[in-house]
């Protein structure tokens, strides 16, 4: 299949574009806002750069990776939409979630197909968790945590992407933009509605107009606990950080850190190591699963609606933590 990357100054393109290599895609065309960018990537990664959206789409690419700035990205992702073009739009789309409730009622309305990169849902308890279900041995949900802690605010500034840093722009701090993973998760394992319990938010060690750190706590219809942690409260500059998710059931113990994954299960007393998937590599799982959607004509796994979701959950914890 043929890609093109838009946006190639957002700090996630260089993992789009290893995702789509290691799918054996074909990148055939990479742009930027900011044309030097464009040109210094395309360059670097021996890719030909393209001056104008307009010309990437007459390279008839069978899907775009679509990022940017939240200010100018709603715009052109509703052009590709109504233009029938299949996309994976990164975060943050926009800067509040009444444009992304506009985008997937759009997305409805023409029947388009849009990805949204939340890659950690393709983590290794998850897959697990699933075959435990299918062979009856997973037992009930009991409670579920998601943390994620990564450095300092300003390496944002580092990567040139200072304005996420502007609650105005990115519509929040740390909950937003890494809590929004753990939101996911919660949304996509919960029985019936949702609760928040509590939303703590807040501005800890550094003088930022945005938080620093998060800590939700929810439950489901069924009585399952989950807490949903993020950050920017870790002590290194260099990627990476803190990163835990863990589901407990009646019957397992999932966790998985990033580098290691485990599962512990009471049914056979055992405790196996799960294969690990790095958390800058699952944009690999995600891209890999995007196209053999696109190709079976079947929905993207995890949906604007998915992400319409999430970002209304969070809008509530920053309501909730200031009331």
């Amino acid at each position: 299949m043929k890609i093109a990357l838009f946006g190639t100054s957002h700090w996630h393109a260089e993992m789009h574009l290893d995702a789509a290599r290691a799918a054996g895609a074909s990148v055939v065309g990479v742009w930027d806002e900011n044309p030097a960018h464009a040109a210094a990537f395309g360059k670097k990664h021996a890719l030909p750069t393209v001056e104008d959206m307009s010309d990437g789409l007459i390279l008839a690419p069978d899907l775009v990776v679509l990022m940017g700035h939240p200010t100018t990205l709603p715009a052109r992702a509703q052009a590709l939409i109504e233009a029938g073009i299949p996309l994976i739009l990164e975060k943050p789309a926009a800067s509040n979630t009444a444009a992304i409730a506009d985008l997937a009622q759009l997305a409805a309305k023409r029947k388009g197909f849009v990805g949204v990169p939340l890659p950690n849902r393709f983590g290794p308890i998850f897959h697990a968790h699933r075959q435990l279900q299918e062979a009856g041995r997973a037992g009930r949900l009991a409670h579920a945590s998601f943390r994620l802690v990564n450095g300092p605010p300003g390496r944002y500034r580092q990567d040139a992407v200072g304005w996420l840093l502007d609650p105005a722009i990115g519509g929040g701090g740390a909950l937003r933009n890494l809590g929004i993973h753990g939101v996911d998760a919660v949304l996509s394992l919960a029985q019936g509605p949702v609760t928040l319990v509590s939303a703590s938010v807040g501005n800890r060690i550094h003088d930022e107009a945005v938080d620093d750190h998060a800590l939700l706590v929810l439950t489901d219809a069924a009585g399952t606990l989950f807490t949903v942690e993020a950050g920017y409260t870790y002590a290194s500059m260099a990627p990476g950080g803190e990163f835990e998710w863990r589901l407990v059931t009646a019957n397992a113990t999932l966790v998985d850190r990033g580098d290691n994954a485990s599962s512990v299960t009471l049914d056979d007393a055992s405790t196996r190591a799960l294969p690990p998937e790095p958390t800058a590599t699952r944009y690999r799982l995600f891209m890999a699963d995007t196209l053999q959607r696109l190709r079976d004509g079947r929905p993207p796994a995890i949906t604007l609606n998915d992400y319409l979701a999430a970002m209304t959950l969070i809008d509530a914890a920053y309501t909730k933590a200031r009331s």
